[in-house]
C-alpha cells in the first residue's frame, strides 16, 4: 500500500502498473492480488488511506490546531494548505487528479467525488459550526476556493492560498 500510495500520489493512476508497484514494494504479485482483486481495488485503498492521512489527518485535523474559533479555523484551511503547496511533498490533489484522470462515469471517478463529498461536508459542518448562513452554498463556494488554490498551486503560484484566504474572507463575511 505505501509504494501504491507513494506513485499513485506523484504520477497518477494511469501510468503506475502492477509491476512497477510489485517491484517497488517487493511484494509477490499474488500476494498484492490476494489483498487487492485488481488494480482498481488498489486505487480505492489508496483514496480511502488519502482520506485519512489527507483530509482528516493533515487539513481538518491541521486547521483545528491553528484556530481557536470556527471562523478561525475555517480560514486556517488555508494556512494548512500554504504549508502544504511550499513543502517538497506537495502533490496536488489525489481526487482531482483521479476524477479528471479517470472520468466521472468511471467506478474510480465516482470514488474521487465521494472523497470529495466528505471534504465539502466537514466544511459544511464547520460553517455551521461558526453559525454561518446557507451552509450548503458556503461549503461548495469554499470548496471552489480550495481546489482552485491547490490548481493554482500546482501551476506554480507561491501565494495561491493567501490569495485564496483572502478570497475566503469575504466568502465568511457574505454567509455570517
Amino acid at each position: 500500500m505505501s509504494a501504491a500510495y507513494a506513485l499513485f500520489s506523484r504520477r497518477g493512476v494511469r501510468d503506475v502498473g502492477v509491476d512497477e508497484i510489485v517491484a517497488r514494494s517487493g511484494v509477490a504479485k499474488a500476494t498484492l492480488y490476494r489483498h487487492f482483486p485488481s488494480k482498481d481495488h488498489l486505487v480505492l485503498a489508496f483514496l480511502a488511506r488519502r482520506e485519512r492521512e489527507w483530509t482528516l489527518g493533515m487539513v481538518v485535523a491541521g486547521a483545528r490546531r491553528r484556530g481557536r474559533t470556527p471562523e478561525e479555523r475555517l480560514l486556517a484551511v488555508f494556512d494548512v494548505f500554504d504549508e502544504w503547496f511550499r513543502s517538497a511533498d506537495f502533490d496536488a490533489c489525489a481526487f482531482i487528479n483521479v476524477l479528471l484522470e479517470m472520468g466521472s462515469e468511471h467506478p474510480l471517478g465516482q470514488a474521487s467525488i465521494a472523497h470529495l463529498e466528505t471534504i465539502r461536508c466537514l466544511v459544511r459542518g464547520m460553517a455551521e459550526e461558526a453559525e454561518l448562513r446557507d451552509v450548503d452554498a458556503f461549503a461548495r463556494s469554499w470548496h471552489i476556493l480550495m481546489k482552485g488554490s491547490i490548481i493554482s498551486a500546482a501551476e506554480g503560484d507561491a501565494e495561491a492560498a493567501h490569495r485564496a484566504q483572502a478570497m475566503a474572507r469575504a466568502l465568511i463575511e457574505r454567509h455570517r
